[in-house]
C-alpha cells in the first residue's frame, strides 16, 4: 500500500479531530507503517487536578495489552506449552472435571468464570481491595465449568494470571523481571513496567470517569493484576513495540508471529483469538489487536500485516478506543466511509433467552429507528447480511418460536426463546449458591423488586431488579471491580409445583450458577 496525498491529509486531519470526537482529560495515539511512525500527538493531562501535561514518555495503564506479553514470555520460555498442563491443574484443585491445558488458557477457550464477574457474586463494592489472596483463593474454589474447554470462547481474565503463576513458579522470577529482560530490555521500552496496583501511576498519571457533559473525576481502583492486565507503558514504548512487530513480520520463529499463528477450537473450527490476540477485519482487511480497558483507562492496538500498518490509541478517560483506531485506520486506509445500515427488517424487538449460555438477549431500536442487538460481547446495529440478518459477531435467523442465532467467534449456535408473560409476586427470599458458597436476596421494597450479592467479599448494593418476561429478569451490575463490568445478570427463576426451587444466575463471562431458596 502507498499513501496518497489524499489520504496522508485525510489522515492528519483525522488525527487532529481524535481529541474532539473522543473527548477527554488527555490521551496519546500513533500511526506507523512499514514499521515507521507517520503520525502521532499527544495532548490534554495526564493529571488535571497538578496540571501534568501529556508527552510521549507518559505512563499509560495498557491493561489487557498485558496479555499478549504474558504469552510472549511463555513462548519464549516453552517450546512445548503442553508441558505446563499439570501447572494449570495444580491451580484449579476443586475442580473434578476435566481441567484445562495450558494451550486452553492462551487462546480464552478454558471453561474457566472470568474471576472479576464471579467476584461480584461475592458482594464487594465496586472500589474494594482485591489482592493476591483475593484472587488465589476465588481461582483455587473453581469446582465448575461453563462449558467443555477447547469447545467454545469466552474471556477469561485469570487465565493469564495462572499462566503467570507459572512462569513465576517455574523460572523462579518475578513477572515483572521477567518482562523487563526478556521483552522490554531486548525491544526497546524503556518505560514500560508492571505497575499491578491499580491505585495509582509511578509519574502521577490519572485515569477519569466521567463525562464531557457531566464532567470528569479521578477513578478509584483498588485492585491487583499481574499477568492479565497489569503494564504500563508510554507512547514511545507502544511504538517500539508495533515497530519491533513489523521488523520480524518474516521471522517464522518470531514472538509475534508465534502469537498470531491462527488456531482451532476442537472441532476443527478456526478460532479468532489466540496467545492474547484477537482476529478481526476491518475494511477489508485482517489485523490482530487488542484492547485495554479499567475505570478511567481505555487502549487499543492493532496490526495489519497485508499494509503493514500498525495503530494505537490510549486515553486516561472511558471514550472508546477501539472506536477512535478504527477511525484512524479507515483515514490511513483512505477506507470509504461505512454503509447505512438497514431499516427494513424484520420486527424483532423483545427480550430473549439464550438456551447455550442461559443469558438475555435484547433487541430494541435506537434514535433513528434502527434495530440493535445487546448481547454478551455483541452490542450493535443489524443489518441484512448474506445469511441472514445480524451485526459484528453473529447473524440471526427467525425459527419456530425465536430465533437462531450464530456467533463463529464463540463457536456457539443456539436457540433465542422470547420471554413472555408477567411478572410473578412470589419471588422475594434468600438463595444459596453452594458452588461459591454466596447468597442472592430479593426483596420487595414499596412494590418494586430489588436484588443483591453477598458472600465472602461483603455485601453487595441492592438494585431494582428488570423484568423480561415470564420468571426472566435482569439485576443490574453498572459497576465493577474491573471495568467494564461483566454486564446485567441474568436471573431465570425455576419452579417445582408453582413455588420457585432454584434461581440459574449468569452472564456472558460468569454463567449457569445455581442459587436454592434458604428455608
Amino acid at each position: 500500500m502507498r499513501f496518497s496525498p489524499s489520504s496522508s491529509a485525510r489522515l492528519e486531519a483525522t488525527v487532529r479531530e481524535i481529541p474532539r470526537m473522543f473527548p477527554g482529560p488527555g490521551g496519546a495515539l500513533a500511526v506507523l507503517k512499514d514499521g515507521r511512525e507517520i503520525a502521532s500527538s499527544t495532548w490534554g493531562y495526564a493529571n488535571v487536578e497538578r496540571r501534568i501535561p501529556f508527552t510521549a514518555q507518559t505512563l499509560f495503564r495498557i491493561c489487557s495489552f498485558t496479555k499478549q506479553f504474558t504469552c510472549s514470555l511463555l513462548l519464549d520460555r516453552f517450546a512445548d506449552v503442553s508441558v505446563l498442563d499439570a501447572d494449570v491443574r495444580s491451580h484449579l484443585p476443586k475442580l473434578p472435571e476435566l481441567a484445562p491445558t495450558a494451550l486452553n488458557l492462551c487462546h480464552n477457550q478454558s471453561g474457566l468464570r472470568d474471576y472479576w464477574a464471579v467476584a461480584m457474586l461475592q458482594g464487594p463494592q465496586p472500589e474494594s481491595v482485591f489482592g493476591e489472596l483475593e484472587a488465589r483463593r476465588l481461582i483455587a474454589a473453581t469446582r465448575s465449568l461453563h462449558f467443555a474447554p477447547g469447545t467454545r470462547y469466552s474471556y477469561s481474565n485469570q487465565n493469564f494470571r495462572i499462566l503467570c503463576d507459572i512462569l513465576e513458579n517455574r523460572t523462579g522470577r518475578s513477572f515483572a523481571e521477567l518482562l523487563r529482560t526478556q521483552i522490554f530490555d531486548r525491544v526497546g521500552m524503556p518505560g514500560a513496567l508492571l505497575a499491578a496496583d491499580t491505585q495509582s501511576m509511578p509519574d502521577g498519571t490519572v485515569g477519569y470517569e466521567g463525562s464531557a457533559s457531566g464532567g470528569f473525576r479521578p477513578a478509584e481502583n483498588r485492585i491487583f493484576w499481574t499477568g492479565d492486565a497489569g503494564m504500563g507503558a508510554t507512547l514511545e514504548d507502544m511504538i517500539a513495540w508495533e515497530s519491533h512487530i513489523d521488523q520480524t513480520r518474516d521471522d517464522p520463529e518470531s514472538l509475534y508471529r508465534r502469537l498470531s499463528a491462527p488456531v482451532t477450537f476442537a472441532d476443527g473450527q478456526p478460532a479468532s483469538y489466540s496467545f492474547g490476540l484477537s482476529h478481526s477485519k476491518a475494511f477489508g482487511r485482517t489485523f490482530t489487536g487488542h484492547g485495554g480497558q479499567l475505570r478511567g483507562w481505555r487502549s487499543y492496538r492493532l496490526y495489519v500485516p497485508s499494509e503493514r500498518v500498525s495503530v494505537v490509541v490510549m486515553f486516561n478517560h472511558m471514550c472508546d478506543a477501539r472506536s477512535a483506531a478504527l477511525t484512524l485506520l479507515g483515514s490511513c486506509l483512505d477506507a470509504a466511509p461505512p454503509s447505512e445500515p438497514d431499516t427494513a427488517l424484520p420486527d424483532w424487538r423483545g427480550a430473549y433467552l439464550d438456551s447455550e449460555t442461559g443469558t438475555l438477549a435484547h433487541i430494541a431500536t435506537n434514535s433513528t429507528g434502527q434495530q440493535w442487538l445487546r448481547f454478551g460481547d455483541v452490542d450493535g446495529v443489524l443489518r441484512s447480511t448474506v445469511n441472514g440478518i445480524g451485526t459484528d459477531g453473529c447473524e440471526l435467523q427467525a425459527n419456530d418460536g425465536g430465533l437462531q442465532i450464530s456467533c463463529p467467534s464463540e463457536n456457539v449456535v443456539s436457540s433465542l426463546r422470547r420471554c413472555e408473560g408477567p411478572p410473578a409476586a412470589d419471588l422475594v427470599g434468600r438463595f444459596h449458591c453452594a458452588e461459591i458458597d454466596a447468597e442472592l436476596t430479593v426483596n420487595n421494597a414499596g412494590g418494586v423488586l430489588f436484588g443483591g450479592f453477598s458472600g465472602g467479599l461483603g455485601t453487595g448494593r441492592m438494585e431494582m431488579l428488570q423484568h423480561a418476561g415470564g420468571d426472566v429478569w435482569a439485576l443490574p451490575c453498572p459497576r465493577a471491580l474491573d471495568q467494564p463490568p461483566p454486564g446485567d445478570w441474568t436471573l431465570v427463576f425455576e419452579r417445582n409445583q408453582g413455588r420457585v426451587s432454584e434461581v440459574r444466575v449468569g452472564c456472558w463471562l460468569a454463567r449457569h450458577l445455581r442459587y436454592r431458596p434458604v428455608e
